[in-house]
C-alpha cells in the first residue's frame, strides 16, 4: 500500500425529510446570504425547491436562485452564476439536484473570487486556491460529487467537456434523502449505477501491491450495486434499496476506496469525448466504454480481473487459465449494463464510428499517453472506441 493523506470534511446529512434542514445547516457552516443553484423539472414540480427555500426563510437567510442547469453542465450557465454571486453578495452556494447541478456549484464557487476566467482551472492553466463554501441537497445516486471535490464542465463553444479538482471544493454539507431518488426515470437510475460502479472500477484496477483491505471495500461497493440496482428497477419506491445505493455513491467517489493505490481514470477521460460531442447521459457512455476498456487492457493484469470475476460475478477462477476467468468477468458486466437498460456499443448510445478520428483528436493526447493502470496511446485509445463500437452480447 502507497503513503496516504485522506480528507473529507463533508457532513452527510441522511435520512427521510431531511431537506428541511437545509437552511439552518446554511446557517451553521457560515452562510449569510445563499445562491439556491438547481436544475429545474423535477426540484420544481415536485415542491422540493419550495421545500428549500422554505427552510432558508425560517433560518432567517435571505438567498437569490440560479436554475437551468442540463446534464453535463455548461460553462455559459456557471460564468452566468459567478456574475450573480458577485453581484448580489452571496458568500455561500446550496445545490439542488445530482451531479451536474453540484459540479456547475463548484465551478461557480471556484470562480467567484478568482479574478481570472474559470476556465483556467479547467484547461489546468490555474489551480483552485479558494471558493465559496457549497452544501448540496442531493436528487440522484450517480456523479458523487455531494462528497467529492472534484467537478466536470462543459465548454459550450468548444464541446471540450474536462475535469478540475480540489480539496476547497468539497461540499461543507450534503443532505441525502433516499426518498428523492424514487420519482427518476429508471433511465436515469441506470445510469447513476454505471456512473457509481466505474467510479470503483477506475480506482480497482491498480498496478499498487498489497491492497487487501480498499480492494475488499471496492468489492463490497461493486456487489451492492449488483444487488440493489435490479430491486429499485423492479420496485422504484424500495427504500431500502435506494438508500444503498445513494450510500455507495457517496462512498465509491469520497476516496475512501481508493487511498493508498494507484488509479486510472482513462475510461472517464475517453468517455467525456462521447459526452462532449453527443450529450448523451456520462452513465450511459461509460456503459459503452468501461467494458471495452476493460478487454483491451485485460491482458496487462489477467489475475485482477479475474478477482474481479470471481468475487464480484461469481465466476469459477480458472487458475490454469486466469484470462478465461477475466473474460467472463467482463461479459457479466456487460450484460448486467444491457439488462439494467444501457446502451453497449455506438449504434445503441448514438454514437457514430466515423466520429472516432474526432473523439480522438478532442482527447487532446497527440503523442503522448495517459493513464494509471496502462499507459495508452491516441492509437490505443481509438482501438478501444471501435471495441465499444462494436460490442455485442
Amino acid at each position: 500500500m502507497d503513503n496516504f493523506n485522506f480528507y473529507s470534511p463533508t457532513e452527510f446529512v441522511f435520512g427521510k425529510g431531511r431537506e428541511h434542514e437545509a437552511g439552518q445547516l446554511v446557517k451553521k457552516y457560515g452562510g449569510t446570504k445563499v445562491l439556491v443553484h438547481f436544475g429545474g423539472g423535477s426540484a420544481v414540480k415536485s415542491g422540493l425547491l419550495d421545500r428549500v427555500k422554505a427552510s432558508l426563510e425560517a433560518a432567517e437567510l435571505p438567498y437569490v436562485a440560479l436554475g437551468g442547469v442540463k446534464p453535463n453542465p455548461r460553462d455559459t450557465l456557471a460564468y452566468e452564476g459567478i456574475e450573480l454571486c458577485r453581484r448580489e453578495g452571496v458568500d455561500f452556494i446550496l445545490c439542488v439536484g445530482g451531479g451536474s447541478v453540484i459540479d456547475s456549484a463548484k465551478a461557480i464557487a471556484a470562480g467567484v473570487p478568482y479574478a481570472g476566467d474559470f476556465w483556467d482551472f479547467y484547461s489546468g492553466k490555474a489551480a483552485i486556491a479558494g471558493a465559496l463554501p457549497v452544501g448540496t441537497v442531493l436528487t440522484i445516486a450517480a456523479a458523487g460529487s455531494e462528497g467529492s471535490g472534484d467537478t466536470v464542465v462543459t465548454q459550450e463553444a468548444t464541446g471540450l467537456k474536462r475535469g478540475a479538482g480540489s480539496n476547497h471544493l468539497r461540499p461543507r454539507f450534503s443532505i441525502m434523502n433516499p426518498e428523492l431518488t424514487m420519482t427518476l426515470p429508471p433511465y436515469q437510475t441506470a445510469c447513476g449505477a454505471a456512473d457509481i460502479m466505474a467510479h470503483v472500477f477506475e480506482r480497482y484496477f491498480t498496478n499498487t501491491p498489497e491492497v487487501e483491505i480498499t480492494d475488499r471495500l471496492c468489492e463490497a461497493v461493486l456487489c451492492t450495486m449488483v444487488k440493489e440496482t435490479p430491486r429499485v428497477m423492479a420496485d422504484p419506491m424500495n427504500y431500502d434499496a435506494r438508500a444503498n445505493i445513494m450510500w455507495a455513491g457517496t462512498v465509491a467517489h469520497t476516496n475512501i476506496v481508493g487511498v493508498g493505490r494507484s488509479q486510472d481514470w482513462n475510461s472517464h477521460n475517453i468517455e467525456h469525448e462521447l459526452s462532449g460531442l453527443y450529450d448523451c447521459a456520462h452513465g450511459a457512455g461509460l456503459a459503452v466504454i468501461m467494458p471495452a476498456w476493460m478487454e483491451f487492457v485485460m491482458p496487462h493484469n489477467p489475475m485482477r480481473f479475474a478477482q474481479m470475476a470471481n468475487r464480484v460475478w461469481g465466476c469459477a477462477m480458472n487458475f490454469a487459465h486466469p484470462e478465461e476467468t477475466a473474460k467472463a468477468g467482463i461479459r457479466c458486466f456487460r450484460r448486467f449494463l444491457h439488462e439494467i437498460g444501457l446502451p453497449i456499443n455506438f449504434a445503441e448510445l448514438g454514437a457514430k464510428v466515423e466520429d472516432i478520428p474526432t473523439l480522438v483528436e478532442k482527447l487532446g493526447l497527440g503523442d503522448g499517453k495517459t493513464g494509471g493502470f496502462v499507459q495508452l496511446s491516441s492509437e490505443d485509445v481509438a482501438t478501444i472506441y471501435h471495441i465499444a463500437a462494436k460490442a455485442a452480447l
